[in-house]
């Protein structure tokens, strides 16, 4: 073992245990590494979550097309799918915006029509069904997302007036068409905000009728084989679909969302680097003090012919030490933390708001976690290198002191 090496061992442990400063600096790292770990993986567990979500609402892979799917159009596109291993299942669907009333509570939510039959291979509706059944729902009836239902005020069996935009087109060329009176069928919650709150199920051809559209669609959810890569099998689909109709990821539809979750993310993980950053300058002060006790003994290492080289790395390892130890021991609680989150969620809960209210209005009972290998690699690394620069600052004042002045002071 190099000398410096010892001796800086030796001075993290005078009399063979850790010291008082020296756990002071050791506790500031593993705090901040415990903190970085359990915001990015909470971060990165809301948006694991949101992804698939998204993937059990839309499918991996959606096929759409601007104008409408004719026969010969949809022809063709079943025969590209039907080529592709990859591809599991898949639906023909019709989105579109209309008008809910109920008890004159008016919603204005989006509503979707689809093959249930086919769906249901590739959108698992049965496990976000909070009331009614699947099996009633036909072509005079609509399933509702919970806030949606709440804020009209209807429930299962109760009947609400659609009106679709082609009402409005009828209106301008004087002719009548009344609302459609549909029955509620049951009442889904997928836990996202946005489509609890304004969301309609309802089959292809009640949507088609609502739209005037006779046979025709808007495109395709595709559900893929598990471990399938997402963006080759669209890249492929692509290529043989025909002119005008092309396959999206669910990455690409939901762009916009999933720009936002990573800037969050990203700014998140920025933000709680400054917290290591202040803990280094912990393991600065502490090794600054040692310089300035062990002035007289660092003039003798000079004299006996430790270069100026060996001195300042006696003060750099130290900092990489104590990096290593608190990373260590920061991993350790970060992942104890994690393991316990629901319990330590519940037991806040219960202190401040009571439970039942925690997750009426922060619509979660179980915190998700997913924590990336990358990114724990990158708290590693960056603690590492954030705690060993930390030491440069007290190793260029021990190199600087001249082997004479430094046995002269007192």
């Amino acid at each position: 073992m190099p000398w410096y090496f010892y001796l800086a061992l030796k001075q993290l442990f005078p009399s063979g245990r850790l010291s008082f400063i020296t756990a002071i600096a050791t506790i500031g790292i593993m705090l901040g590494v415990t903190l970085m770990l359990m915001v990015t993986s909470i971060m990165g567990g809301f948006g694991f979550q949101m992804g698939r979500m998204i993937i059990d609402t839309q499918g991996e892979i959606q096929i759409s097309s601007p104008t409408p799917i004719d026969a010969s159009r949809a022809a063709a596109i079943e025969k590209v799918l039907a080529a592709a291993p990859e591809v599991m299942a898949s639906a023909p669907y019709l989105k579109g915006v209309v008008m809910l009333d109920h008890a004159s509570q008016p919603a204005f939510p989006f509503i979707q029509g689809f093959e249930f039959e086919r769906m249901k291979k590739v959108i698992p509706l049965n496990r976000y069904l909070l009331a009614g059944s699947l099996d009633d729902l036909d072509d005079d009836s609509v399933i509702l997302s919970s806030i949606l239902a709440r804020t009209i005020g209807a429930r299962i069996g109760d009947m609400v007036s659609i009106y679709s935009p082609l009402m409005l087109e009828r209106m301008k060329r004087d002719d009548i068409m009344l609302p459609r009176e549909v029955r509620v069928a049951g009442v889904f919650e997928v836990g996202h905000q946005q489509l609890d709150s304004s969301t309609v199920l309802c089959s292809l051809r009640l949507m088609q009728d609502l739209y005037g559209l006779d046979r025709q669609f808007h495109g395709y959810n595709v559900r893929l084989q598990p471990g399938a890569d997402v963006a080759a099998v669209a890249s492929r689909l692509n290529q043989a679909l025909p002119p005008g109709v092309q396959a999206f990821t669910w990455l690409e539809s939901n762009a916009e969302f999933q720009s936002i979750i990573t800037f969050e993310q990203n700014m998140i993980f920025f933000l709680m680097a400054f917290i290591v950053l202040v803990a280094t300058f912990s393991i600065t002060i502490s090794l600054l003090m040692a310089v300035l006790r062990k002035t007289r003994e660092i003039g003798l290492l000079g004299a006996m012919g430790g270069g100026a080289r060996e001195v300042a790395l006696c003060f750099c390892v130290q900092g990489l030490f104590l990096g290593t130890v608190g990373t260590g021991l920061g991993l350790a609680l970060g992942f104890t933390l994690l393991h316990y989150r629901d319990n330590i969620v519940h037991f806040v809960a219960k202190l401040t708001v009571g439970q039942e209210t925690f997750v009426k209005f922060y619509q979660f009972s179980a915190l998700p976690a997913h924590t990336v290998t990358k990114d724990v690699v990158f708290i590693i690394v960056f603690t590492l290198i954030a705690s060993t620069l930390a030491g440069l600052i007290p190793a260029w004042r021990a190199a600087r002191l001249k082997p004479v002045e430094a046995l002269r002071s007192e």
